[in-house]
């Protein structure tokens, strides 16, 4: 084969496909966490973003971020002009002015019209977290001293109802040997021994109380963090609208265990969440062996699928 000739230029593609692919799957296989969760390791910033309360949450994060950065710049740049302009060296016989008309109305009127800017979106905002849609679900999420308890209130549910315990370090290899899934699959602290189980493109309304002291249900991935008091029934919602498992923490000082109270809420299509619900009412282990068993199916024809569309690229 000549150098640039057609059949050189179309090994290389396919050798560079073929690389692309590689380094795809080991991608897949060594940071499935964060290809589900949206977290990684010495990660900054907020986790991926599955809801439209979440989006709504990071853009206003990044529009505030914008308006400090300036603010700062500005400050900035008036004390090394004050610095350099009206030191001692450089302005040996200072002003005697002892104000300034337009100075005194812009440093008012400036920070009011910042606060206004920022007002109207955040109240928008918590509106938006506030008033709950027309939902098609409902979950109660109870806190106890240190783990939640959850129940599927709806009539077709059955009274389903579980506690959910965070997996310890010695007993997170055991767990992953028994879902089938990597030791990755499993996070230290985040993961638990009964997943909370939402079908995706739902909205669902999340009832939150505590039987002992105060806790808070977070959830980052769903812009979702609410406390959880005894004695009182307080309510969020989310929409997730990606599949996959997302992992939060109680956000409440709550006692010695606080540390070890996750969240994890495992997101599957509607037809494995019905499935799943109609087992898990006579038999909880038997439906989360089955619905994993699912999940790895539907990932394995996924996997086939991508590697065959690779394949005829490559051709």
């Amino acid at each position: 084969m000549r150098e640039g000739s057609a059949d050189v230029k179309a090994v290389f593609k396919r050798l560079m496909t073929m690389a692309g692919a590689a380094a795809t799957f080991a991608g897949v296989s060594t940071a499935a966490l964060a290809a589900e969760s949206g977290i990684k390791e010495w990660q900054l910033g907020f986790q991926a973003s599955v809801t439209d309360v979440m989006d709504d949450i990071t853009w206003f994060n990044g529009f505030t971020l914008v308006i400090i950065t300036v603010i700062t710049l500005f400050v900035l740049a008036l004390l090394i002009v004050c610095m350099t302009r009206f030191s001692a060296k450089s302005n040996p016989v200072p002003s005697r002015t002892s104000h300034n008309t337009m100075i005194e109305v812009v440093w008012t009127v400036a920070p009011i019209l910042i606060l206004v800017v920022i007002a109207i979106p955040s109240f928008r905002l918590l509106y938006k977290q506030l008033d709950i849609p027309e939902y098609e679900m409902t979950i109660k999420a109870t806190g106890y001293q240190w783990y939640w308890g959850y129940e599927y209130t709806d009539e077709n549910m059955g009274e389903l109802s579980f506690d959910s315990i965070m997996v310890k370090d010695d007993e997170r290899q055991a767990v992953a040997d028994a879902r089938g899934v990597t030791l990755n699959e499993v996070p230290r602290l985040l993961s638990v021994d009964y997943d909370l189980v939402i079908p995706v493109d739902t909205t669902v309304r999340v009832q939150v109380t505590s039987e002992d002291v105060i806790h808070s249900f977070a959830m980052p991935s769903f812009g979702v963090k609410v406390d959880a008091i005894p004695g009182r029934l307080n309510e969020t919602w989310f929409h997730a609208r990606e599949e996959g498992v997302y992992y939060g923490q109680c956000s409440e000082l709550c006692g010695k265990d606080h540390a070890f109270m996750p969240i994890a809420i495992r997101v599957v299509s509607k037809d494995q969440f019905q499935t799943w619900s109609t087992a898990a009412q006579d038999d909880l282990d038997t439906a989360n062996q089955q619905l994993l068993a699912s999940i790895a199916d539907t990932k394995k024809l996924a996997a086939a699928g991508k590697l065959e569309e690779i394949s005829v690229a490559a051709k």
